[in-house]
């Protein structure tokens, strides 16, 4: 049975996607688990590289827990649903993030004034990305529950400067509106 080349195309355009992304959860992954970010192709001397021996991008997407896949799953749509400006936008936002996050990590560096061997400077660079992580998450939850506890009085507020904008509306104006209705 024949498919319709664009069937096919998508699905070939949402495999490479697919197999683009677990390769990014993966380094993210290497990140998370105390090993230093490195481009690509040029690793550390002395340090493993690549994936652990026996593992496969399969074994890889199998590990990952149900509610990571549905939400890699569901970027990786998005990212086909993109156009190709959105992505060029999405890509020079992510390089931009990369650069300013690698721009903060070496400062930290420097403003430890530790004298740090290539390996620890890379452990150093990683951990503090992870700390860094969990300081904005605990900040934007913070921030979520501030927000949640100030909405109401907000509300309120309004609520309040609105009326006072509004005429009075005693119940002879009331009246006169219910009897004499707008067509």
């Amino acid at each position: 049975m024949k498919t319709p080349c664009g069937k096919k195309s998508r699905l070939c355009k949402l495999a490479v996607a697919l197999s683009v992304f677990a390769l990014s959860c993966a380094a993210a992954q290497g990140q998370l688990q105390g090993q230093p970010h490195r481009p690509m192709g040029r690793p550390a001397s002395g340090a493993p590289h690549g994936p652990p021996s026996g593992s496969s991008i399969r074994e890889r997407w199998q590990a990952l827990p149900p509610e990571a896949r549905q939400n890699f799953q569901r970027n990786a749509e998005r990212w086909m649903r993109m156009s190709p400006e959105e992505r060029n936008v999405m890509r020079q936002r992510e390089n931009l993030r990369r650069e300013t996050i690698k721009r903060e990590t070496e400062a930290a560096v420097r403003d430890s004034g530790l004298h740090l061997s290539p390996q620890e400077r890379a452990q150093f660079e990683s951990r503090y990305i992870q700390e860094r992580r969990k300081v904005e998450q605990t900040l934007r939850q913070q921030i979520e529950a501030e927000r949640q506890k100030e909405l109401p009085a907000l509300i309120q507020q309004l609520k309040k400067e609105f009326q006072i904008d509004q005429p009075a509306r005693t119940p002879a104006t009331k009246a006169a509106e219910s009897s004499n209705p707008k067509r």
